[in-house]
């Protein structure tokens, strides 16, 4: 599946968003993507789930973890592309955790899996979750990367099958904000809209 093809599903589904959006991570931007209602298809989503696996060898993977509630979908499609257990972590007062009865194994071999990456914080929250409970991640896979010229966000090799470059602001730098017009959301999975 090339960007093109990827676009195209997000722009089908209604999921390419213009407005002036609050993200998960608190900052503002006029683009979202809300993957949730490409991953609702479960051909997409299982599509999706294969494309992101195919660059994954199932030996080398013992589970793969998903932070809640955006990477769910797509976490669970790579695991069953890899036929590899799902694990995710959730926040609870505002810090992300492992709970459910889920543990590791020590050593663990972890694929973290994310819908969307914009500054990298929930899958960097993902990771010292996975850290904590003995397991190792090795990779981070996610749909879409809003930031794909930001380096050093995660300290493993990551991959994504569509990287957008969409600009981001601090609430305190933003022009929208600004200007005014149009009225900030929060669409995201922390701040349903």
């Amino acid at each position: 599946m090339n960007e093109q093809q990827m676009l195209a599903i997000y722009e089908d589904a209604g999921a390419l968003l213009t407005g002036h959006f609050i993200l998960s991570s608190g900052r503002h931007s006029s683009r979202y993507l809300q993957s949730a209602k490409v991953l609702m298809h479960p051909a997409h989503a299982e599509a999706l789930g294969r494309a992101l696996a195919a660059g994954v060898s199932a030996d080398d993977i013992d589970v793969v973890v998903a932070p809640a509630l955006g990477g769910l979908i797509i976490g669970h499609e790579v695991a069953r592309a890899l036929n590899k257990p799902l694990v995710f972590t959730e926040r609870k007062d505002g810090e992300m955790s492992l709970r459910r009865g889920f543990s590791f194994e020590k050593g663990a071999r972890v694929l973290v899996v994310e819908d969307v990456i914009t500054t990298g914080g929930s899958v960097c929250e993902c990771m010292a979750v996975v850290r904590e409970h003995g397991g190792v991640p090795l990779e981070v896979l996610a749909v879409v990367d809003r930031s794909p010229a930001a380096e050093g966000r995660f300290d493993v090799p990551h991959r994504t099958l569509l990287q957008l470059e969409v600009e981001s602001f601090e609430a305190s730098d933003c022009p929208l904000c600004r200007e005014g017009l149009i009225p900030a959301v929060k669409p995201g999975s922390r701040h349903p809209a």
